[in-house]
């Protein structure tokens, strides 16, 4: 199960995440420091948190997509974002947006190198059950997708 496909729906998810970069330093081009910081509501992640997020998070899917490839039916490791997320408040958001933007990279690469074969690998995941490693990458598709709308929201700017 991923529940991150609905985001993704009939998109090429390698496309996706290509442009999720781009995506970001547009968005936060000329934001102005209250703007990156602010929450949209309470509970919620500002942008700045969201981007430290998806570095955070692409550290994992890099991790995932190599043991994947290395190990016969690897298991994936879970971790609690929200503990991850205690530490943001010691991040800006442009060094995070640069390691976003450096790991996204090199994990594009590695999936450009990537064979068929590779894209059936069976992986599993203690919570989701059974998967290939095409559904870690389609999982970092939607999961860009989905906080790419967040971000939208939060800025008013509505879905993308």
């Amino acid at each position: 199960m991923n529940p991150y496909a609905s985001y993704v729906g009939d998109r090429d998810p390698l496309s996706v995440i290509a442009a999720t970069a781009q995506e970001l330093a547009d968005r936060s081009a000329g934001l102005s420091p209250e703007a990156v910081n602010k929450a949209p509501a309470p509970g919620k992640w500002s942008f700045r948190q969201i981007v430290c997020h998806l570095a955070d998070t692409e550290i994992a899917f890099g991790f995932r997509l190599r043991q994947a490839l290395a190990e016969p039916n690897h298991i994936i490791q879970p971790f609690d974002q929200d503990r991850w997320a205690d530490r943001y408040d010691s991040y800006d958001l442009a060094s995070a947006l640069e390691l976003f933007t450096a790991l996204r990279g090199w994990n594009l690469l590695l999936l450009k190198a990537a064979g068929t074969e590779d894209f059936a690998r069976p992986v599993s995941h203690p919570e989701r059950g059974a998967m290939t490693f095409r559904t870690i990458v389609e999982t970092m598709a939607g999961h860009d997708l989905n906080h790419l709308a967040q971000l939208s929201k939060g800025l008013g700017l509505g879905a993308s």
